[in-house]
């Protein structure tokens, strides 16, 4: 791959993109070429034109990967651009590579310098070959951009300015670190117009694009020659001004320099987090068609859908939406807007069947788990952030948080959690066993940590990350004793790599963790669990995992139940809950009886609940149940994104439960179809392009009853459970019923 190119680059200042370019000469007339085929990938991003002609869609290219051991090569069809004599150009800028990455000031990047590597190959009708690679024959010039950063944004100067000849120069790079593109492109997916422009108390240009979103302003301007127009973003606004603090060091701020002509610019070396944008410098008033955001993210299909007679509700689902789009922007970030935006484990951990529902992300993800497998291998464990940059963080910053390395609950079980989620949408056993390694790799590390109880009760652990009542500069400190929540989560790790072995014909492996989960539920029920059902710590989240995760015999299951269900009462239906236990609750309320309960959690608006956000205008999902306070402030913590999908897990409950479409099978090549009606709805509905096609479930109340209707792709066999309790056998087309009795308890 790419045997015939070096790696190229050039001396400029770190914030300078560099522009490389070569002419080539067909050996042959264009009429004779059958095929051309550009190879190229860098350190850094870039953006490849053929005499002046994008070669793909994409942007951001080639995302960011563990580039150490896995660097994409994008392979473009470029026989359309094809003439007698061609000239290449590439924009060569920071991206992840040089990105200054991490918070609190780590400023980690992986290398010094940048690079570009690229083989164009004609083949011509004769079968004959020709090529053309990146070498020190290229050459090289600044560009307009003179800052280009993800974090900071960019400077684009539009005037036609000699920014001086650079020498061009190859760098070495590990070849055998190039891998064929896994993920799909980032790619720009939609447009949104302003909603409103005003001006803010302090005199600021303000704009609403009515959404938050992830992407850039595209603005266009004529002015003066050297006219500066800068363009700020925020996620939400305090006191009438951007609320630029939960941005931390992040600058999220680009400046374009006009030409003196008609200019358009379109900052797309960078991306922010925003619904708002703070315009200054524009010469002319500014007006709705003079800028618009782009909405940029990894090209997914939208996949599932849900509805029901709760706006409230609807717009909860729609934040989940765009929240997975703002981050999933070539890999699963915690937020895209502040100085972070890393691969968190424990975020999508926990997110995963939700983000399985909403897109086809399969190659997201398993793109995501080969960089995960591969930083596990040589970290020893699987790391808090994949890609791992953090392990080039600033020497001072790495001093702060050595003492916190290590395996860790949800967040190593990324490792597990993510492929599992992957399994049951798409069935796919060879990438599963792909992802088996890294199982293999966090459970020992776990098994090595675990305390002579048997229990994973040492070391640190996020555990039940963002309960509500946890101090805000403390977030760690939940009610949830971490013992619990880290060996809950090691039963249901342990149990499904047990599955998963025994898929892969791996018998003596499946003994293994099976045995491991044996060990380690009977260390749970022994150390934390009472004769009367209560567990250690008393809180929500200790009941919803050890009832959802089968850690719980049946005469304390539901005594358990029944304690979780008093807790959330008590608690007067307000969610109690972080990372750990937020996607479970509803789940195990339903499981023990308890769906009336569950609908009163989802349907709570007051602060904290899933729809307190909805009620102060939130468009994605928060990563505090408060980070906008009733007064309209922001969060006083440190640590306040207003686009964060982990809480938004819920979202999972409401498809399969809710409108009732679970997979019977991996890939759901059988179907469960088991809605699930409880009060404060009147109706819901959902619908899943499945693997082995479109799949719709909903009911509605009638008559004092439910009808329920269903539909069923041809082929594939589905049981429907109806909330009367009687099951039905149904095949491929539509299938309506209808009950009038009381409702049950969800199956697990």
């Amino acid at each position: 791959m790419l045997d015939h190119a070096s790696m190229i680059t050039a001396d400029a200042d770190r914030g300078t993109a560099v522009v490389f370019g070569a002419t080539l000469a067909l050996d042959q007339p264009e009429a004779h070429v059958e095929r051309a085929v550009l190879r190229a990938t860098a350190h850094g991003v870039y953006e490849a034109r053929i005499d002046g002609h994008a070669v793909s869609e994409a942007v951001l290219a080639p995302g960011w990967t563990a580039y150490e051991w896995r660097l994409q090569v994008q392979e473009y069809d470029v026989t359309r651009l094809m003439a007698d004599t061609v000239d290449i150009e590439v924009l060569l800028g920071n991206g992840w590579w040089r990105g200054g990455l991490g918070f609190n000031g780590m400023n980690a990047d992986y290398g010094p310098e940048l690079g570009f590597v690229a083989e164009l190959e004609v083949t011509y009708r004769d079968e004959a070959v020709q090529r053309f690679a990146t070498g020190p024959h290229w050459s090289a010039r600044r560009s307009h951009l003179s800052e280009n950063s993800l974090y900071h944004g960019v400077r684009s100067d539009a005037r036609a300015i000699d920014h001086g000849q650079l020498a061009v120069r190859t760098t070495d790079f590990d070849r055998a670190s190039l891998v064929p593109q896994v993920k799909p492109p980032i790619t720009r997916q939609e447009v949104l117009r302003p909603t409103r422009i005003w001006t803010s108390p302090s005199g600021k240009t303000l704009v609403d694009f009515g959404q938050n979103l992830v992407g850039w302003v595209r603005l266009r301007a004529s002015g003066p020659a050297g006219t500066e127009i800068t363009v700020r973003h925020a996620e939400v606004l305090e006191h009438g001004e951007l609320a630029t603090r939960p941005l931390l060091r992040a600058r999220a701020s680009d400046t374009f320099v006009l030409s003196g002509g008609d200019d358009t610019f379109e900052p797309a070396f960078t991306f922010h987090g925003f619904r708002y944008a703070e315009i200054t410098g524009h010469p002319d008033t500014l007006t709705a068609n003079a800028l618009e955001a782009v909405v940029v993210h990894s090209a997914m299909r939208r996949t599932g859908t849900f509805e029901c007679s709760s706006p409230l509700v609807n717009r909860l689902v729609e934040n989940s939406v765009w929240g997975q789009k703002g981050n999933f922007l070539d890999l699963p970030t915690d937020c895209p807007q502040r100085d972070e935006r890393l691969g968190w484990t424990g975020d999508i951990a926990v997110y995963a069947p939700t983000a399985c529902y909403q897109f086809d992300c399969a190659d997201v993800l398993h793109g995501w788990l080969l960089d995960l497998a591969a930083e596990t291998e040589h970290a020893g464990h699987v790391p808090f952030v994949v890609p791992h940059v953090l392990k080039y963080m600033a020497p001072e910053a790495h001093e702060s948080v050595a003492h916190l390395l290590g395996p860790t609950a949800i967040w190593g079980d990324a490792a597990v959690w993510v492929p599992e989620s992957l399994w049951w949408a798409y069935g796919d056993r060879g990438r599963l066993a792909e992802h088996y390694p890294a199982m293999v790799g966090h459970l020992e590390a776990v098994e090595a940590r675990l305390s002579p109880t048997g229990l994973w009760d040492e070391g640190f652990q996020f555990a039940d990350w963002l309960d509500p009542t946890a101090p805000a500069e403390e977030p760690w400190v939940s009610k949830a004793d971490n013992g619990v929540v880290a060996t809950a989560c090691l039963y249901r790790t342990a149990s499904f790599a047990a599955d998963t072995a025994h898929v892969l014909g791996k018998p003596q492996d499946a003994q293994r963790w099976r045995d491991l989960a044996d060990r380690t539920r009977e260390a749970f029920l022994k150390h934390y669990v009472h004769d009367d059902g209560t567990i250690r710590s008393d809180a929500q989240t200790v009941y919803a995992l050890a009832i959802h995760f089968g850690l719980l015999d049946v005469a304390r299951r539901q005594a358990a139940g029944d304690r979780l269900a008093t807790l959330v009462a008590d608690a007067d239906y307000h969610v109690a809950t972080g990372f750990a236990g937020t996607p479970f609750i509803t789940w195990a309320l339903g499981e023990t009886g308890h769906i009336d309960a569950a609908y009163r959690l989802l349907l709570q608006h007051e602060c904290p609940s899933w729809l307190y956000a909805v009620t102060m205008g939130a468009t994605t999902v928060w990563e505090r149940w408060d980070s906008m306070l009733p007064d309209g402030t922001v969060n006083p913590g440190s640590m306040t994104s207003f686009n964060h999908y982990a809480l938004g897990a819920v979202a999972d409950w409401l498809y399969k439960i809710v409108a009732g479409i679970r997979p019977a099978e991996p890939g759901y090549a059988r179907l469960l179809l088991q809605p699930t009606p409880g009060p404060g709805l009147d109706w819901a509905r959902g619908a899943l392009e499945t693997p082995h096609g479109l799949v719709q479930c909903g009911w509605r109340r009638s008559d004092g009853g439910f009808e329920v209707d269903v539909h069923v792709p041809d082929g594939v066999e589905a049981d429907v459970a109806l909330p009367d309790g009687s099951r039905h056998k149904v095949t491929g087309g539509a299938h309506t019923f209808r009950t009038t009795a009381p409702l049950p308890r969800m199956d697990r």
